[in-house]
């Protein structure tokens, strides 16, 4: 019998439509490891061990480059499991969740995550998510934003999930239409931000310094919120 979710995917015999996993099976075995070490009677090994694959498996379907698409899995089922936690309250909020959702989190959603974590400097946990995510964070959009000092070089465009919007407590919405899940007791807000997409690196600007307002507002009414 296999021992854990990706032996027995791979003992199905499903991996010959997708050869080239059988290379990264190693790497993703040991991270689910450590990650279950580290949510041992949090989260159950299965459960870390399926959500380790799925993140693989979602980034691969969008990724150009391969090579370290495990150490990007890893995170992106290190946030994951995090959030699932965080939703079902077996892992504690210290700071509010505020999710932000765009089409292909290349851009808009990547610009407000960056200005947001680095306005709140720990006061808010901030995360970003795409319903049809692309290969890579927009380059014009990086070069906008480490003008201002925030570095978005080591981000990467992430499928939404559900766990992740079940742990926010704000998701702030921007063209994406009904992609996003609705929980209750969750706040929702829509912001009406142009695409960066294909602009020039003036237009690109001036859509971050739209959203340096938007965030600079929600961060102190989340401050206020907490007094």
């Amino acid at each position: 019998m296999p021992e854990n979710v990706l032996d027995d995917y791979l003992s199905r015999g499903e991996h010959r439509a997708q050869p080239e996993l059988l290379m990264p099976h190693t790497v993703l075995a040991r991270t689910a490891a450590d990650l279950a070490a580290r949510y041992e009677g949090v989260v159950s090994r299965q459960t870390v061990e399926r959500c380790v694959f799925e993140s693989y498996t979602a980034l691969r379907r969008t990724s150009r480059v391969h090579a370290h698409l495990t150490t990007l899995a890893g995170r992106f089922a290190a946030d994951r499991l995090r959030a699932l936690a965080q939703a079902e309250g077996t892992v504690p909020k210290d700071v509010p969740e505020v999710l932000f959702i765009c089409v292909q989190n290349a851009g808009r959603s990547q610009m407000a995550a960056g200005l947001l974590t680095h306005h709140a400097a720990g006061r808010v946990h901030v995360r970003s998510a795409g319903s049809v995510p692309a290969h890579s964070v927009n380059p014009t959009v990086v070069e906008a934003m480490s003008e201002i000092g925030v570095d978005l070089g080591t981000e990467y465009p992430k499928p939404l999930t559900d766990d992740v919007v079940a742990a926010a407590d704000v998701v702030v919405s921007m063209g994406c239409g009904d992609a996003c899940p609705i929980y209750p007791g969750k706040r929702y807000l829509d912001w009406t931000v142009s695409d960066p997409e294909g602009r020039p690196l003036d237009e690109v600007r001036a859509i971050r310094d739209d959203l340096d307002t938007r965030v600079r507002e929600l961060l102190a009414e989340l401050a206020t919120e907490r007094v």
